[in-house]
């Protein structure tokens, strides 16, 4: 079943975005895994054949492309794996905080060259203190004539190592009350002085999507950096972080679905006592679960995708996405390499890969506990 929100153009692009990454991504990705980094030479191809920020209006060089060619984006780089995640983040949860609350200045300096790859992006929130608590959070920005001066660190950063602009959440009055009020949006650029990288990061999954940690010791940035007005920034936050939950489920769902094709795949040729596990029926009635569970999130992911694309309020249901795809893929990706029995525990086995990279959806843009927060206030209760 095709989704509404998609027609014959974007099965075009999917078709040519494909062919692309079989021909960039799928024969290195492998390679990637064990370099633990993406090489921004990749990043370059990408926007050479425009399949970087799409959505950006072309006066910035972009193709003024709607959504669903963002969501063909997410779902086949998910397809080759989830360490592609920064660059569905640098694509649709970084670069629309410049398109939105930059000013023209920084939108005509920055975005050509986010849409062309030679500059990759990075939105940097999570503190060592300051998690899903963002009015927690413990970074200054202290005004001093045309520059802020910002102090403290970041960790969790998603492209924290490639990154070229970083739109760190700070706070600009930090007597603020309540907190939230003393939140502003900044932009780092590489080679800020008083800024710099910490280690990069060694993590269970995701292993060739570098992320790191990243220190300000009176980092000088100039006042123009400042995205919208002072103080805007947990709104502006707000707004944005109902598209990047989205994503979180469009990149769950579509690992689901990969895990349980590759998992039908193997249980039809394995044999054991003389017969494919294919035809045991408690097998069977696994795979009947999994792939009914597969399809509720994806009709319910489809639906919600439509709503999005036409404006419609999806706080509640981007919240119930977010938190139920990412437990379904969760679960999946435990039964398949189960049902994998001991090769789904070797490398050699995509499973095991899908197995360690699907957790950490539950836990960032928002654990899925915060997620059951949000809908219980959207119920009225």
């Amino acid at each position: 079943m095709t989704a509404r929100y998609l027609q014959e153009e974007h099965q075009i692009f999917r078709e040519a975005f494909r062919k692309f990454l079989q021909k960039e991504a799928y024969p290195n990705y492998d390679q990637w895994e064990k370099d633990r980094l993406i090489p921004r030479s990749f990043w370059k191809k990408m926007g050479d054949n425009g399949f970087l920020c799409p959505w950006v209006d072309e006066s910035y060089g972009g193709l003024n492309a709607d959504f669903a060619y963002s969501v063909v984006l997410l779902e086949e780089m998910e397809r080759v794996g989830s360490s592609l995640v920064g660059i569905g983040l640098h694509n649709d949860i970084v670069t629309p905080y410049i398109s939105e609350y930059g000013t023209e200045e920084l939108k005509q300096r920055w975005l050509p060259k986010c849409i062309s790859g030679e500059f990759i992006t990075a939105i940097a929130m999570t503190e060592p203190g300051a998690g899903s608590d963002l009015a927690g959070i413990r970074m200054t920005a202290r005004k001093n004539g045309d520059h802020y001066i910002l102090n403290g660190e970041k960790t969790f950063i998603t492209n924290g190592i490639h990154a070229d602009l970083i739109v760190v959440v700070c706070k600009t009055d930090p007597k603020a009350s309540p907190a939230y009020k003393g939140i502003s949006l900044m932009v780092v650029e590489r080679g800020t002085p008083g800024f710099s990288r910490g280690k990069k990061l060694d993590k269970v999954g995701l292993h060739s999507q570098d992320t790191a940690e990243l220190i300000f010791e009176d980092a000088r940035v100039p006042a123009e950096n400042l995205l919208g007005d002072e103080g805007k920034g947990f709104y502006y936050l707000m707004q944005q972080l109902q598209q990047e939950r989205l994503i979180v489920a469009i990149e769950a769902v579509t690992a689901a679905e990969e895990m349980l094709k590759q998992t039908i795949e193997y249980v039809k040729n394995r044999e054991a006592f003389g017969k494919k596990i294919s035809d045991f029926q408690s097998i069977q009635f696994r795979i009947a679960e999994m792939a009914t569970e597969v399809e509720i999130g994806r009709t319910f992911l489809d639906d919600l995708i439509d709503h999005h694309i036409q404006g419609r309020n999806v706080v509640k249901k981007v919240s119930m996405a977010k938190y139920w795809t990412t437990e379904m893929a969760r679960k999946v990706a435990t039964e398949c390499m189960q049902l994998h029995g001991g090769y789904g525990y070797m490398e050699e086995y995509e499973i095991a890969r899908r197995y360690r990279d699907i957790p950490v959806a539950s836990i960032y843009a928002g654990t899925n506990d915060i997620m059951k927060t949000i809908i219980v206030k959207e119920l009225g209760l």
